[in-house]
C-alpha cells in the first residue's frame, strides 16, 4: 500500500506531480483557484480535487493521511513584495498548523520562497518550529536549490520537513544529483521545431541555468519573464524576456534573433514533463508554471520521506472522502 498524501495551495500541480512520481497516493489536492483546479483534473482526473479556501477544509476528513504538503502562499515573506509576514492576510502557516493538528500526520512538507529564510523572519520560523515540536514533530528546513535536481534554472527554496519523533531519525536531506542541463540544451528541440535555423547556435550560447522564473501573483505580474533585473538575466542567454510566444520561433526568425519562451518551454525549465498541461489562457498558464515548485526537486524530498517512513508500516485512509463546493 502507498503511503498517501494531502496538499494544500496546490497551485498547477508541481509539488503534487513530484510526490506522485516519489511514490506518494494523492488522497486530496485543495486549491482556490479555479483554473488551477481545471489543471489538475486535466491531468489527473483520478485525483480528488478540491476547490475551495483552505480555511473551510476540515482536517479531521483527512485524519490519518501520512504526508500533509503544501506550498503556502509566498508574498507575506518575498523580497518582491512588502515582507509583512504573520500581518499579511494571505499567510497560511496558522491554517496550515491547524490542519496538521486535525489530521495528524506522521510527516510534513512545506515550502516557501528563500526569503523565509532571512533574518527579518528569524522570530516567526522559531515560533514556527517550537508548534512543530508541541505537537510532537521534529522538524528541520533547508535552502534547496533545484539546479541541484536536474532543474535547468536556480530557484531556491525554502523547504521544510517534519516528522514524527518515531521516523525523525529515519529523514535525510537528499543529495545533489549532479549538473543541471543548460538552458540551450533543455530546450533546443523546443526551440528547432517550426524549422529555425539559429536554434543551435542559440543552444551554444544560452550554456548556463537559467534564473528563476518568475509567475507573479492575481494582481500583479503577466506572461513575461518577470521584473527588469530578471529580464535581463535572460537576455544574456539570448532570451527576450518582455512576454511569452504563442509558438516556437519560425524558419524565417532571424537566424541572430532573441526568442521569447512558450509556455511549454517555461514549463520544461521548471520541470514539468512535456505530457503536463495548463489551463486557462498564457497568463493564467504562465503564473501557474512559474509558481510551481518543481517537481524533480518534489520527487527527491519525497523519496527521503517514504524512506524514512518505512521503519513502519504506512497506514492507508482510502474511506470515502468529502466533497467541498466551490470557494
Amino acid at each position: 500500500m502507498n503511503p498517501t498524501v494531502i496538499e494544500i495551495c496546490t497551485g498547477g500541480g508541481g509539488q503534487a506531480l513530484g510526490l506522485e512520481m516519489a511514490g506518494f497516493e494523492m488522497m486530496a489536492a485543495v486549491e482556490i483557484e479555479s483554473k488551477y483546479c481545471d489543471t489538475l483534473r486535466l491531468n489527473r482526473p483520478h485525483w480528488n480535487v478540491i476547490q475551495a479556501d483552505v480555511r473551510n477544509i476540515k482536517g479531521k476528513d483527512f485524519e490519518g493521511v501520512d504526508l500533509f504538503a503544501g506550498g503556502v502562499p509566498c508574498p507575506p515573506f518575498s523580497i518582491a513584495g512588502k515582507q509583512l509576514g504573520k500581518m499579511d492576510s494571505r499567510d497560511m502557516f496558522p491554517e496550515a498548523l491547524r490542519l496538521i493538528g486535525e489530521i495528524n500526520p506522521k510527516a510534513v512538507l512545506l515550502e516557501n520562497v528563500p526569503g523565509f529564510a532571512s533574518a527579518k523572519f528569524a522570530g516567526y520560523r522559531a515560533s514556527l518550529m517550537n508548534k512543530f515540536k508541541k505537537m510532537g514533530y521534529v522538524p528541520s528546513w533547508r535552502i534547496l536549490h533545484s539546479s541541484n535536481y536536474g532543474v535547468p534554472q536556480l530557484r531556491p527554496r525554502f523547504v521544510l520537513v517534519a516528522l514524527k519523533k518515531e521516523y525523525s531519525e529515519g529523514f535525510y536531506w537528499p543529495e545533489p544529483i549532479g549538473t543541471a542541463p543548460t538552458v540551450g540544451s533543455a530546450l533546443f528541440d523546443l526551440m528547432a521545431e517550426r524549422g529555425w535555423k539559429g536554434a543551435a547556435a542559440w543552444a551554444s550560447e544560452a550554456n548556463t541555468i537559467g534564473p528563476t522564473l518568475v509567475g507573479g501573483s492575481l494582481k500583479h505580474g503577466g506572461p513575461d519573464l518577470g521584473p527588469t533585473r530578471a529580464r535581463h538575466q535572460w537576455e544574456l542567454l539570448r532570451v527576450d524576456g518582455r512576454s511569452l510566444a504563442d509558438t516556437a520561433p519560425e524558419a524565417r526568425f532571424s537566424i541572430n534573433g532573441m526568442p521569447r519562451l512558450t509556455a511549454r518551454m517555461a514549463a520544461r525549465i521548471q520541470g514539468f514533463p512535456d505530457e503536463w498541461q495548463f489551463a486557462g489562457k498564457k497568463t493564467s498558464a504562465y503564473r501557474q508554471i512559474g509558481n510551481a515548485f518543481p517537481p524533480p526537486v518534489a520527487l527527491a524530498v519525497g523519496k527521503s520521506i517514504i524512506s524514512a517512513l518505512q521503519t513502519q508500516k504506512f497506514s492507508a485512509v482510502h474511506s470515502r472522502l468529502p466533497t467541498y463546493a466551490a470557494a
